[in-house]
């Protein structure tokens, strides 16, 4: 499969790496407006998969090198800032969006290409990027809360001390800071939350799952401004969905897609089955009126900074 990779920044070389060593590609190509970079980022790549998979790896200056790809990555646009917001992000990257779409679309087959979209604010990205391709939704995936549930799995299993294995557990929304922590849907063991801590004895006070939820929102937060960006968790993130989508494992996953039609259209994350043909099937969790409410005024918040565009 050829994987092609728009944007070799810190994000797009870490996501780079993580497509690498899947060993699900055997040619990736990578396009940056800076060639420099592009260039020593392939070649150290190349580099690396000595040690791991035959791929061929090489730097484009053209989007007509693109052809062929089977599923294209886009990692291009400004990064967070410390202080910042992704939503700060939305003019300068929808003009990188949209500057991006039509080119990939020139050079890709409209029946088959699959776009991730890895650029923030992920879901009004998502939404022009399907908007610009004209594109199935099904085909044009963010990789939305991937990532935030994998942050909440983490951090609710060293309270629990319980494998992250063991645990079924999601974030919904937004990609941001209106995203909504599903507690109602946590099952550990298949059995669900409350009763696993009456269970096992441990106590989860409404206190400490607050401050859970504040660590799962403010983590890019607290990793830009000790780090400048975050980069690996969202490699990872990629790498899953590849494994999803190039084996058609038809596995859950909360990945970012265009839901509804006109005005009432909006991409967020909710659990989706994807497989090789994209997103197959939306599901819709046990939520309480809490949650439900949170995801409503999230669809408004990402819908309200789409239509500002």
């Amino acid at each position: 499969m050829k994987i092609a990779i728009i944007g070799v920044g810190s994000v797009g070389s870490a996501v780079a790496t993580a497509v690498q060593n899947t060993g699900l590609a055997h040619e990736i190509v990578l396009y940056d407006r800076d060639g420099v970079r592009a260039r020593a980022a392939a070649e150290d790549l190349g580099h690396a998969s000595a040690f791991s998979y035959d791929i061929k790896i090489s730097a484009v200056s053209s989007y007509r090198a693109i052809r062929g790809s089977e599923i294209v990555i886009i990692a291009a646009g400004a990064n967070q800032k410390p202080g910042e917001t992704r939503n700060d992000l939305l003019q300068k990257n929808a003009a990188v969006i949209s500057d991006i779409i039509p080119r990939v679309m020139e050079n890709t087959d409209a029946k088959n290409v699959k776009i991730i979209v890895v650029t923030n604010p992920l879901d009004v990205m998502v939404m022009l990027a399907q908007k610009l391709s004209k594109l199935p939704v099904s085909r044009v995936i963010g990789t939305g809360t991937m990532l935030d549930s994998a942050r909440f799995k983490i951090i609710l299993s060293r309270q629990l001390g319980i494998s992250t294995r063991s645990i079924n557990s999601y974030v919904l929304g937004e990609h941001g800071d209106s995203s909504v922590i599903n507690w109602s849907a946590v099952y550990v063991g298949g059995i669900g939350l409350d009763d696993f801590c009456k269970q096992a004895k441990i106590s989860l006070p409404q206190t400490t799952r607050n401050t859970i939820e504040h660590r799962v929102r403010n983590a890019a937060y607290e990793i830009i401004q000790g780090r400048g960006a975050t980069w690996d968790g969202i490699g990872g993130a990629v790498a899953d969905l590849l494994h999803a989508i190039v084996n058609d494992e038809k596995r859950i996953l909360t990945v970012s897609s265009v839901d509804g039609v006109g005005k009432n259209a909006v991409a967020m994350s909710l659990p989706r089955v994807v497989g090789n043909k994209g997103i197959l099937m939306t599901l819709h969790t046990k939520t309480n009126s809490d949650e439900s409410n949170g995801l409503r005024k999230s669809a408004k918040i990402i819908r309200k900074h789409f239509d500002l565009l």
